[in-house]
């Protein structure tokens, strides 16, 4: 194994941390939509996911190229922009996981990097071809690509099975959901794990542990894998809520076709080496099934809140990581500060989320919604309409003969005025 320094060290069990962040952040994209149509029980779910994850973690590293070859200048940057980079990212996962909202942890990572190398080192740091043409055009188009293939996809099956049995439809669409999901996981892990990857050759180039332009070493493969299918195996149970009934109601047919199209959408980008937010791709994927079943809806306040999460992902995390950045520069002193902050960040996090658990025994209930107060148009037509005992007289074709009396019925009766007092004597 390469000459690992202290600090070098501290930053690759962070990379692995913000990896395990990342596989229980992410669990949603593959097996949300298999336990909320109950194709597989939620632990048997995520074990599977855990499993393909880590055989997927080994199947590529065009992804970790990016990140370690392109997106940052290597020239310059020092171990601790690595560090501040993984803090804005782990900070931005854990947050949107407690309000349980699937942001992208990929974008998280890429903000870190962009905001803490370009506090180092200048806007001259980050390569912003890679970023646009690798980073930014494919998180816009994943989502449209990967919804309006997911409604198709919707719209074919229901066409196709037409004249299945309801019971025989979905028993067969269940088990292509199960392969399909193990088809997002597998993917998941070529795409995601080497994110982490490439953050640690990154280190190791930039720590003088490895020559500039190398690869990621076996070592960094095998515990990239191993963290991810860790954390993937613990379950992000509450963003699982928000993908499965949370933006829509999924039947088997839908949520066959929303894995099937995230998947080949993330392997297509995956074999690109495109930088590819699995969240996303998923999302859009389920947005797109949801709309694909005649009278299905999307939740679209809950869809407005995610992309809000997704525009301000790749900026939180910049500011975090360029705030972290600028604090170590006072040397041991503040390398020391922003590890404390982030120890005790993640910890209070940790105890909020205990106030309201979620987890395999509930994950599948749905919140009541809140009772609307009702607005001023219904409240108007309240107000104006027909008497109940007229209204029945009326279907009852009677309408006629009791009409006056029973509008008078309904008019208050007027008080009768009280009597002038006599007058005063004189």
């Amino acid at each position: 194994m390469e000459h690992i320094t202290l600090l070098l060290g501290i930053v690759i069990i962070t990379a692995l941390v913000f990896d395990f962040t990342n596989g229980f952040h992410d669990t949603a994209n593959a097996m949300a939509t298999t336990i909320s149509t109950g194709a597989l029980k939620p632990k048997t779910a995520v074990a599977m996911s855990a499993v393909l994850n880590l055989v997927g973690a080994f199947m590529s590293v065009e992804v970790a190229k990016t990140i370690s070859k392109g997106l940052v200048n290597e020239e310059g940057i020092q171990p601790e922009v690595i560090f501040a980079a993984l803090v804005g990212a782990i900070l931005w996962n854990l947050v949107t996981w407690l309000v349980g909202l699937p942001s992208s942890s990929s974008h998280a990572l890429m903000g870190g990097l962009v905001g803490a190398a370009v506090a180092s080192a200048g806007l001259g740091a980050v390569n912003g071809g890679t970023l646009v043409t690798k980073v930014l055009l494919p998180a816009v188009a994943a989502p449209i690509v990967a919804g309006a293939a997911a409604m198709l996809a919707a719209k074919v099956t229901y066409k196709l099975g037409g004249n299945v049995g309801r019971k025989t439809s979905a028993k067969g669409y269940k088990a292509g959901q199960i392969a399909s999901a193990g088809l997002v996981s597998l993917a998941h892990g070529t795409n995601d794990a080497q994110k982490t990857m490439g953050i640690i050759t990154l280190a190791l180039v930039a720590g003088g542990a490895l020559a500039p332009g190398s690869n990621p070493p076996v070592w960094v493969i095998v515990s990239a894998g191993m963290a991810i299918a860790m954390g993937t195996y613990l379950g992000g149970w509450r963003i699982i809520r928000t993908m499965g009934s949370g933006l829509t109601d999924l039947q088997p047919q839908q949520g066959f076709a929303a894995q099937t199209s995230a998947a080949s959408v993330i392997l297509a980008s995956s074999t690109l080496g495109f930088s590819l937010s699995t969240t996303h791709a998923c999302s859009g994927a389920v947005m797109g099934a949801g709309l694909g079943r005649k009278g299905g809806v999307v939740r679209w306040s809950t869809a407005s809140r995610m992309f809000i999460a997704w525009g301000l992902t790749l900026p939180a995390a910049a500011v975090v990581a360029s705030g972290a950045e600028l604090v170590m520069r006072t040397g041991d002193v503040g390398v020391a500060a922003v590890a404390l902050f982030l120890a005790a960040s993640c910890v209070a996090i940790w105890l909020i989320s205990r106030r309201q658990v979620v987890d395999h025994s509930n994950v599948n209930e749905v919140q009541p919604a809140a009772a609307e107060e009702p607005g001023v148009v219904t409240t108007a037509m309240a107000a104006v309409t027909v008497p109940p005992t007229l209204a029945a007289e009326a279907a009852a074709g009677t309408t006629a003969a009791v009409t006056d009396e029973a509008l008078k019925a309904t008019i208050p009766a007027a008080t009768p005025a009280a009597p002038a007092a006599p007058a005063a004597a004189v």
